[in-house]
């Protein structure tokens, strides 16, 4: 289940969003910020579950930060992991809607992902065995799309569609690519925000964590090569005669080998829904965790950190995130959704880099499970990646940066002036 947790957060990078970042660095723009983000994720993620093995909590990076840097980078690190796990479900909402409509045109895009908020919100509060057994589910129907896709595009792909207009805008393309290069990967370190909840979580963390991210690199390459390699990173970024990306690449590179009215097209496309749910559920289900521990410790209403009486699950945390979630769907807004999730990540994935060294340096003697290979290059690469994401994000895409750190900053002055007075009387 931990990896179909892990797997299932992050894939419906492969059936949509991707595609966004050839729009902006075409083949090899995407592809170079793809391997520079592979590298980060393959570090961070063996960094971060040496933490989660030896602090199993349900906040995760809040958890690990709080513990090793205080109260307000802690504060900081938690509002990070909020924002990316509260606004990549209304960017997945939006890639549902554009599926479904697939076979439903007469329906409107942003009512189905209202919809399916209400569905899976109430899946969730449900319980976590049965959330996370239908999590498991979907998402191996989802994998098998997309081995299904890779094997029937891969025969069809030429060298030369894959250099066809490969780097339109420059280094500066490479630059505008890192967000969507990241969604491949966005909330993989979601599978730690369950960590109080699995079994013998010092051991089967780091299972998780490893097979899903294996996983999921090896879909990330077989995806972004059959899909761009059929006739060029443009068929699955513009439908025929619209400037506006699409939010169904697969389905588009699918039509191009075999036609719409192909039993395989049709195929594809139900199964591509099956991924979305998955991450869609996924992330749902971990942000519900992140929400309700900033509730438990008091750092957010005390309302949102306690569980329901019937089902035991964090339900309050899970509605007040569906219903941030559908005023950020209702913007129709995917692209800058999408980004604002992963200015989210890097904040995230900075923070708990700094907290992974300032716990290896106050604490030497906690009983770490795990530990990071190579230490301490795996946690210090992550870092400098992380950070010079951040940096160039920051450059090209200012004014969501603005948006972003003002979210960031004004909950952290509320916290101040509002919060945390109270927790010294304690």
């Amino acid at each position: 289940m931990l990896w179909g947790l892990g797997v299932g957060y992050v894939i419906s990078g492969n059936y949509f969003g991707w595609n966004l970042g050839l729009a902006e660095g075409g083949t090899w723009g995407l592809a170079i910020a793809v391997a520079f983000i592979i590298l980060m994720y393959i570090t961070f993620t063996f960094s971060y579950t040496e933490m989660a093995c030896a602090i199993p909590r349900a906040g995760g990076a809040f958890a690990y930060a709080e513990r090793g840097l205080g109260r307000h980078l802690g504060f900081l690190t938690g509002m990070a992991q909020n924002i990316e796990f509260i606004f990549a479900p209304p960017a997945i909402a939006s890639g549902i809607g554009a599926y479904f409509s697939i076979f439903f045109p007469q329906l409107d895009v942003i009512w189905i992902g209202i919809f399916a908020y209400f569905i899976f919100t109430a899946l969730n509060i449900s319980g976590l065995q049965v959330a996370a057994s239908f999590e498991l589910f979907i998402t191996i129907v989802a994998v098998g799309g997309l081995i299904l896709f890779a094997a029937v595009a891969l025969p069809e792909v030429e060298i030369s569609n894959l250099s066809q207009n490969a780097l339109p805008n420059g280094a500066m393309g490479i630059v505008a690519a890192i967000p969507f290069a990241i969604w491949f990967f966005l909330a993989i370190e979601g599978v730690a925000n369950v960590a109080e909840e699995t079994i013998n979580p010092q051991k089967n963390i780091l299972i998780g964590f490893g097979t899903a991210l294996l996983t999921l690199i090896v879909l990330c390459v077989l995806t972004f090569t059959a899909a761009a390699g059929v006739a060029g990173w443009e068929a699955v970024v513009y439908p025929e005669g619209s400037a506006e990306p699409s939010d169904s690449p697969l389905p588009m590179a699918m039509a191009l080998i075999v036609g719409s009215e192909h039993s395989l097209y049709q195929l594809l496309t139900f199964i591509a829904l099956f991924g979305l749910v998955a991450s869609f559920n996924g992330i749902i289900l971990a942000a519900g965790r992140s929400t309700f521990e900033f509730g438990r410790v008091g750092y957010a209403p005390k309302s949102f950190g306690k569980v329901s009486s019937r089902f035991k699950t964090p339900a309050n945390a899970l509605i007040f995130n569906m219903l941030v979630g559908i005023i950020a769907l209702l913007t129709g807004k995917t692209g800058e959704i999408i980004t604002i999730a992963v200015f989210g990540a890097l904040v995230l994935y900075i923070l708990s880099m700094v907290s992974f060294f300032a716990l290896r340096k106050k604490e030497p003697d906690m009983e770490r499970p795990f530990k990071v290979p190579m230490y301490p290059l795996f946690p210090a690469t992550a870092l400098v990646i992380a950070v010079i994401s951040l940096i160039a994000m920051i450059i090209y895409n200012f004014a969501l940066a603005v948006i972003f750190f003002a979210m960031l900053i004004g909950a952290y002055l509320f916290f101040r002036v509002f919060i945390y007075k109270n927790l010294d009387n304690q």
